[in-house]
């Protein structure tokens, strides 16, 4: 099945891709990876701040990662990467702002690696890494960012 069948078969719609908010490009391609920017989570249009363990729930960081895996797979796609020819998801990096006590910044990581591997099967699985920060930017709950491994034209 292909990614995209598998997105509607999810009920899932990428985003618009967000703009850069400084001096970098949301993807760069070299040597067969991908390497894309860290995405804040959009959900309905709406930036999701707060941090966890303060206003945010777990549940509420989990569906912020998914949007921001969303956010990556519409950032490939308008750097004119077609999603089936996405080989591997090689590496996630999340930063979730958090309080000094949260210590569940994996759990909320897996709403990216969960969806990834959701849509993408197998290729969805990767290497991670899920670090707590005191904030991020605009205020953002997560970020994630990724390199994927793609094939070829």
């Amino acid at each position: 099945m292909s990614v995209y069948a598998r997105l509607k078969e999810l009920g899932l719609t990428l985003p618009a891709p967000a703009a850069p908010i400084a001096a970098y490009v949301p993807v760069v391609v070299h040597g067969g990876l991908a390497h894309v920017s860290g995405q804040l989570p959009f959900i309905r249009g709406e930036l999701v701040t707060g941090r966890l363990g303060d206003d945010l729930t777990l549940e509420q960081g989990k569906e912020a990662a998914q949007a921001c895996a969303l956010m990556i797979l519409a950032q490939l796609e308008a750097a004119l990467i077609p999603l089936d020819r996405i080989e591997r998801v090689v590496k996630l990096g999340a930063f979730v702002a958090s309080t000094p006590d949260f210590t569940d910044q994996p759990k909320v990581a897996n709403g990216a690696s969960e969806l990834l591997f959701h849509v993408l099967g197998a290729a969805g699985k990767h290497a991670r890494s899920a670090v707590g920060v005191s904030a991020l930017p605009l205020g953002a709950a997560v970020e994630v960012d990724a390199i994927v491994a793609v094939a070829p034209h």
